[in-house]
């Protein structure tokens, strides 16, 4: 098959969309697709033989307006596909999935004479645009990793101020989703619990939607010997209100004073969430902030100087810092939401399940890793163990590549 993976955000440093794009390309290709990746920056960092094509895009939304311009030609915001879209991102809205879409679609016609699409495998933009590729006749496939409503209900989980509530609700580009999703040709997710979201907030029938787990690269992630820093590690972004480090922070405080937490995120504000959460709970000889984007073998050392990893997040549709941690060896304290408890297992012999948001359980569960070093050792080796046998990108692949291939025939089909 000729293969067009999008993804409106393309590096691996973007977050689980990011390591998704990347690590599923390259099986593709490995299989004998011809893979075409159409991302925006940052661009991704693809193997030898993925065609890259950029859509660009002036990344308004992150940038203050002093700043939003751009440099070499200030001008250049006032065309009128950049205009609309700085103009929304000063309102709090996040217009990049839709910038995306559209700009894709004005270059669609170029990009299909050339190269004569197959299908078009869409990474969580389930933007407006994909109605327009396949209304020229390809089908699209959408990876839904989770929705996007999940990401406000965590908000409202964390701050359910009304002001913020109507920020929050401006930001998520949630009817174009909800309309968008449905009429794609097939969807495709990463966890069951993702499927049964994907069924409350789209209407789209969990029989329907294609489940394939993400894997986890367990030659590049592994055990080395290096020496304990602390007792726990979090990897993720901490403003999140998705990833529950408030709940964190606040059972540690009631963990033996002993324990100690190591958090790696390059980009927490001065007057975030966890120096906010810090102060409060005079948490400074406690916490470790590694506060750079790291490599991946700077990442992989961070998790190797840790005993336990601690995921204790609202929702996640699969959990790349959970099984991450688990192949470098590590036993994982994780909430019940979402894919957790997939990725986790819940026999209790590679982590610790908890009930999200409730801190007493996280602390007793980061006590008890805490104070019994050689299980949680056992339990690390389980936890690769695991790792190893139900989560490669290998097996991704082909079972992508299998939908794929179904959805084509279907759709010729039809």
């Amino acid at each position: 098959m000729r293969i067009a993976l999008l993804t409106y955000r393309g590096n691996m440093f973007c977050g689980g969309q990011g390591i998704y794009a990347a690590n599923i390309a390259r099986e593709l290709h490995a299989l004998g697709h011809e893979v075409h990746v159409i991302a925006g920056p940052p661009l991704p960092e693809l193997d030898p033989g993925i065609t890259l094509h950029e859509i660009p895009n002036e990344n308004f939304f992150a940038l203050p307006m002093r700043d939003a311009l751009p440099k070499d030609n200030p001008f250049r915001a006032l065309l009128p596909s950049h205009l609309w879209e700085l103009g929304l991102t000063r309102f709090g809205i996040f217009p990049e999935m839709t910038a995306f879409g559209l700009r894709l679609l004005v270059r669609w016609r170029e990009l299909m004479q050339k190269h004569s699409f197959d299908v078009v495998l869409d990474n969580q933009s389930l933007t407006w645009g994909l109605l327009g590729l396949q209304a020229t006749g390809v089908p699209v496939v959408g990876v839904v990793h989770h929705p996007l409503h999940i990401d406000r209900e965590a908000d409202f989980e964390v701050d359910p101020r009304f002001r913020r509530k109507w920020k929050r609700t401006l930001y998520f580009p949630l009817f174009m989703q909800e309309f968008v999703v449905p009429r794609l040709a097939q969807i495709l997710t990463v966890s069951h619990a993702s499927a049964t979201e994907i069924e409350r907030y789209f209407g789209v029938p969990k029989k329907d939607t294609a489940v394939v787990y993400n894997g986890t690269d367990t030659d590049q992630f592994r055990p080395i010997d290096v020496e304990k820093e602390t007792d726990l590690i979090f990897v993720g972004r901490t403003e999140d209100r998705k990833k529950g480090v408030p709940y964190l922070l606040d059972a540690l405080a009631r963990a033996p004073k002993h324990v100690t937490l190591k958090i790696v995120d390059g980009r927490i504000p001065d007057d975030g969430l966890v120096p906010q959460k810090i102060r409060q709970h005079g948490l400074q000889d406690r916490v470790k902030l590694v506060r750079r984007m790291l490599t991946i073998e700077e990442l992989i050392r961070q998790y190797s100087t840790a005993r336990a990893a601690v995921v204790p997040s609202f929702f996640e549709g699969f959990g790349f810092p959970a099984s991450e941690a688990m192949a470098c060896g590590l036993p994982v304290i994780a909430s019940d939401g979402g894919a957790l408890p997939e990725v986790v297992g819940s026999s209790g012999d590679a982590g610790l399940l908890v009930p999200f948001g409730q801190i007493q359980p996280l602390a007793d569960a980061i006590s008890e890793i805490g104070d019994r070093p050689e299980q949680a050792a056992a339990m690390g080796k389980a936890a690769r163990r695991r790792i190893e046998r139900a989560f490669s990108w290998h097996e991704a692949g082909r079972r992508t590549a299998e939908v794929l291939e179904d959805t084509v025939r279907a759709y010729r089909r039809s």
